[in-house]
């Protein structure tokens, strides 16, 4: 006993310090992934940027993890090789493909810089300006989800047995700190002649984040020698081999939860990427405003995530969280494409939805899934939500075009409006989706045991066995 007190992550201090610091960097993978977010109609007035344009470069975020399977790949990576090389790998890999992508949009690039003139040699119906913020988008989500990935693997290493609930819902609004801020501080730092300077700013918050990382890795090292020297770092039957995947590929729970987690962020990231563009058209606002008001979304999950789940480490229930969470998202898209309805309160609605889900959803997996398998399980989550990351956005710009037939930038900057309730109407119909899966995994729960309704304390010692 003496000897399990003696381990740092027993001691409270240093595992919430250590959820602060990988926190930080999530907040600014958050912050970059949605710095073009209220930014859409400077990218279409500087750069000609259709819809559809803007669907591609933000699509492109989710290419490499949906059709690479790169975040299942760095999840098996992750639980061979451990948290320090793989996080690190991939924080760097975030940082070039943020660079690409602010680099994509300067003067310097435009004007034939380097690597504009292979970018104009192909695709040519494509702008060049379009492909290299493209392939940096495509590089900083090659990094950015299995960073998550280690994250979440962090969180569970540090976490289980403790409050593993509210230290994921915290660690989810801190990082949706970094969108909110997104939105808010954007559009406020273009300026006339540097309008990208919000795209560099977001580089400059990745690169702390990074050095966040490297100091919690000081943490990491110092409990895996504590550990070792106890004997129980790995045990045989605990190392991750190749086999495990149909264990966890043949698991319903896992299926149901990932289905349900590509649906609902299918129905809510993208919704977030067209969210201040949207408010703007339909709702007659400035840009500004529309951005705030898009902010609000994630402001409000920063309170709701971590008291949800504080809720299910003290009372469980988490099956039930998402099916309600799932229910209120098509309930409040649907208000937003067919009414007026207060957009206040409609996006404070669409806030607790947003919290109620993600906080039962992400502990709830390692009820089923060992931690020697953990990495692996969250990296083909991520993997497959990025297909609706990756195909939503495109879907959107394109639904946006179709019914918006000869509308053009300079119209808009004149006055047109777009009609957005097709566009708005397809969010509602993942979140429909996302509901029935909700549905399935509560009645699989029933049947198998992994305790999704018990609270997370208690349901801990008794999963250990469940493999």
């Amino acid at each position: 006993m003496n000897q399990i007190k003696q381990l740092l992550k027993d001691s409270p201090r240093a595992r919430w310090t250590v959820m602060i610091l990988v926190s930080f960097l999530m907040a600014a993978n958050y912050y970059f992934y949605d710095v073009l977010s209220p930014l859409k109609s400077i990218l279409q007035e500087h750069l000609n940027f259709s819809s559809q344009d803007y669907g591609i470069v933000a699509g492109f975020y989710a290419f490499p993890n949906t059709f690479l399977l790169m975040a299942i790949l760095g999840g098996i990576i992750l639980d061979k090789l451990g948290i320090r090389p793989t996080g690190s790998l991939f924080a760097v890999f975030m940082l070039i493909g943020a660079v690409l992508t602010a680099y994509g949009a300067t003067d310097i690039y435009r004007e034939g810089g380097p690597g504009y003139n292979l970018m104009n040699s192909f695709w040519t119906a494509y702008s060049p300006e379009l492909k290299m913020m493209s392939l940096g988008m495509l590089i900083f989500g090659l990094g950015a989800e299995t960073s998550i990935v280690v994250i979440s693997k962090i969180l569970v290493k540090w976490f289980k047995g403790y409050e593993i609930a509210l230290a994921f819902a915290l660690n989810l609004g801190i990082a949706r700190i970094g969108t909110a801020l997104a939105f808010n501080i954007s559009p406020r730092l273009v300026l006339e002649d540097f309008w990208t300077l919000p795209i560099w700013f977001a580089v400059m918050l990745l690169f702390i984040g990074f050095l966040a990382f490297l100091i919690y890795l000081i943490y990491d090292v110092k409990f895996d020698r504590q550990i070792k020297s106890q004997k129980s770092l790995l045990a045989k039957d605990e190392e991750f081999h190749l086999s495990d995947l149909r264990k966890l590929f043949t698991n319903k729970s896992f299926w149901f939860i990932t289905a349900l987690c590509v649906t609902f962020y299918a129905a809510v990231f993208p919704f977030l990427k067209f969210a201040p563009d949207f408010f703007f058209h339909k709702f007659g606002m400035s840009r500004e405003a529309s951005a705030d008001i898009a902010s609000m979304l994630p402001y409000g999950t920063v309170i709701f995530t971590p008291l949800f789940g504080w809720f299910v480490d003290k009372k469980g229930k988490s099956a039930t969280l998402m099916i309600y969470g799932s229910l209120l998202l098509v309930f409040v898209h649907l208000l937003f494409g067919l009414t007026f309805f207060n957009v206040y309160i409609l996006i404070v609605l669409l806030g607790i939805a947003f919290s109620l889900v993600p906080a039962a959803m992400w502990p709830s997996v390692a009820k089923f899934v060992p931690e020697h398998r953990i990495g692996t399980a969250y990296g083909a989550m991520f993997s497959l939500q990025n297909l609706g990351l990756f195909a939503v956005p495109i879907l959107a710009g394109t639904i946006l075009d179709k019914t918006n037939p000869g509308i053009t930038p300079m119209m808009i900057e004149t006055g047109a409006k777009l009609n957005y309730t097709p566009t708005i109407l397809m969010f509602a119909g993942f979140g429909i989706i996302g509901f029935i899966f909700a549905l399935l995994l509560k009645r699989n729960d029933k049947t198998s045991g992994h305790g999704l309704e018990l609270p997370s304390n208690t349901s801990v010692d008794q999963q250990e066995g469940i493999t």
